[in-house]
């Protein structure tokens, strides 16, 4: 029996040494493994400069009519983008085959580039929650709460303008966002998400039922599921407000019948039009219209568009008159609620059958694109990547796989073969190359609604930026007119000029139905939250001559590619500089 024991004894002993010498050697191979990793990519990233090279277009490429030849006659071998930076070298004469082997070259540059764009990602950029001012944060709040109410997300009350912010959300950052588009309540749930409005709930909830701690306030409640915590705005400060952003928007022909075109009105004398603008906003209406004494409210419909101003002589009012223009001419401004007849916005119902992308170079306006998109449509969009950033805007697509298929449409700024050919269509967005280049670098140094400064302008990294993306933006034009199976080109610039015909070319596209009025929505909305704020762009020019030859050059091959696939060219406004 002893010596039964004895073997059993020895016998765990080796087995414990042995499993002691495998745990070893296994954390011994993932350590060098990960070591291995680690000095890979430092190589890689060591070799910036080889891929960072130019890529030249032929001078056969002269030919193409969008820009005077003689312009580049004499191309200057080796250009210099800026003092101090080492010549680009240009490749042989026998590699120069143009849009081939520049196509070639952008596999190289790949990597390259997804570390450029991800070099600053959004969370380190300072969250600038969509209609939120920097403030402090503070626990004293100085609108009155008005308690715990239920929040029906089909039927919702509070929906003059919605926030979010996954980070920073507090009672005082809703109070404020809704304080300058003149509501009266803030209501907030899920800890993250503000709705503004100008009236309450209709159903309580038990205070309770409110228990979701605010993102970014410690000790504050923020609502809860489908529960609001609603506050009333401080009225001095929303008064402010109002006066403040109220927008002139123009001198127009007054509609034959206002009371039947405009749903609100108010007679007053000595009207001024911060009256009519609180007066309107209020009652929630976008548009303030102003007759002599007469103040109306609603929105732009297809009676009354705002499309055709005229001169603002015809709407000159003094003190005495009881008109404009004999009636004929009305004043319109806009007043600082948010029309809310497009912002209604979900996931599709069932998956889409056909995938379809929103492709542009990065710069070129994308977001933008998407802005528009969602609020024609009234369905989400998605993301190839995922932007804390934007999704605090509202863009709640940002969180939900780009393969789930129950958004619109996908945002991406890839240009590989495999990436284009997951998709069943796409839309193919086009900007200057000059525009978007400097949109690109203001994004990485100063988020999306930024500018970067003078130091950032003169520093190494902008030659180097304009060196790598230049070949990008027409390497990634190519490559969706290559393997994209079915293209909507839209430029930027024309969707900009002629938004409601460009915006229903691409709803159509997207095979999708909307109204008239719901476009003049989108039109009335057509910034958004993204205008850039700040420092304007800097006085000097950004762009060496030797930048602008390389630009040009990739701005004549992307031309030609466009009209050898029967595409309208670029616009001609995109050279020469």
């Amino acid at each position: 029996m002893a010596k039964a024991f004895f073997r059993l004894q020895k016998f765990l002993r080796r087995t414990q040494f042995l499993l002691f010498f495998l745990t070893a050697a296994y954390l011994m191979a993932g350590s060098l493994l990960l070591l291995q990793r680690t000095r890979l990519v430092i190589q890689q990233g060591s070799r910036g400069t080889s891929a960072n090279q130019a890529l030249p277009v032929p001078e056969e490429m002269t030919r193409v009519g969008i820009i005077d030849p003689r312009t580049l006659q004499n191309p200057r071998p080796g250009p210099r983008l800026l003092v101090g930076m080492d010549a680009l070298q240009e490749p042989a004469l026998d590699q120069r085959h143009s849009p081939h082997w520049l196509m070639s070259r952008n596999s190289e540059l790949r990597q390259l580039r997804r570390r450029w764009f991800h070099r600053f990602p959004s969370d380190q950029e300072p969250m600038q929650t969509a209609g939120f001012k920097a403030m402090k944060q503070t626990t004293e709040h100085k609108g009155t709460y008005m308690g715990c109410f239920t929040d029906d997300s089909r039927e919702r009350t509070l929906k003059g303008a919605v926030f979010y912010d996954l980070r920073k959300m507090t009672v005082a950052h809703c109070q404020e966002a809704c304080a300058e588009r003149a509501y009266t309540y803030a209501g907030l749930a899920y800890g993250a998400e503000c709705y503004c409005g100008n009236t309450l709930p209709a159903a309580a909830s038990k205070p309770e039922e409110c228990n979701s701690e605010c993102k970014g306030e410690k000790g504050s409640v923020c609502g809860g599921v489908n529960r609001l915590s609603v506050y009333r705005v401080e009225e001095l400060r929303a008064g402010a407000r109002r006066r403040r952003n109220v927008i002139y928007r123009g001198c127009f022909r007054a509609p034959e019948n206002l009371t039947d075109t405009f749903p609100a009105s108010l007679l007053q004398p000595n009207l001024t039009v911060e009256m009519c603008s609180e007066f309107c906003s209020k009652k929630e209406f976008p548009l303030a219209v102003i007759r002599g004494q007469e103040c109306y409210c609603g929105y732009p419909t297809g009676h009354f568009s705002l499309h055709d101003s005229t001169d603002r002589l015809r709407c000159s009012r003094t003190p005495n008159t009881s008109s404009t223009a004999e009636g004929k001419y009305c004043l319109v401004y806009q007043t600082p609620v948010q029309d809310t007849r497009c912002t209604d916005r979900k996931f599709l119902t069932t998956k889409s059958k056909v995938f379809v992308a929103l492709s542009s170079f990065p710069g070129a306006g994308n977001t933008w694109a998407r802005h528009l998109i969602e609020h024609a449509t009234g369905y989400y969009t998605g993301s190839y990547y995922f932007d804390g950033a934007l999704y605090n805007k509202g863009f709640k697509g940002e969180k939900d796989h780009w393969r789930s298929r129950r958004t619109i449409c996908v945002k991406t700024h890839e240009s590989g073969k495999t990436e284009i050919e997951m998709f069943d269509s796409a839309i193919l967005l086009i900007r200057n190359p000059y525009k978007s280049l400097m949109a690109e670098f203001n994004r990485k140094y100063a988020g999306h609604l930024g500018y970067a400064t003078d130091r950032n302008w003169k520093s190494k990294e902008w030659p180097d930026f304009v060196n790598s993306y230049a070949s990008w933006w027409a390497s990634h034009v190519l490559e969706w007119l290559k393997y994209g199976k079915r293209l909507l080109i839209v430029h930027y610039e024309d969707l900009k000029q002629s938004l409601i015909p460009k915006l229903k070319e691409m709803v159509e596209f997207l095979n999708v139905t909307v109204t008239e009025d719901r476009l003049l929505c989108v039109e009335n909305n057509r910034d958004g939250n993204f205008k850039r704020s700040g420092a304007k762009q800097k006085n000097f020019e950004p762009f060496t001559q030797e930048m602008k030859d390389l630009i040009n050059r990739y701005i004549l091959t992307v031309d030609e590619a466009l009209r050898g696939r029967n595409f309208s060219g670029l616009p001609r406004e995109y050279v020469p500089r």
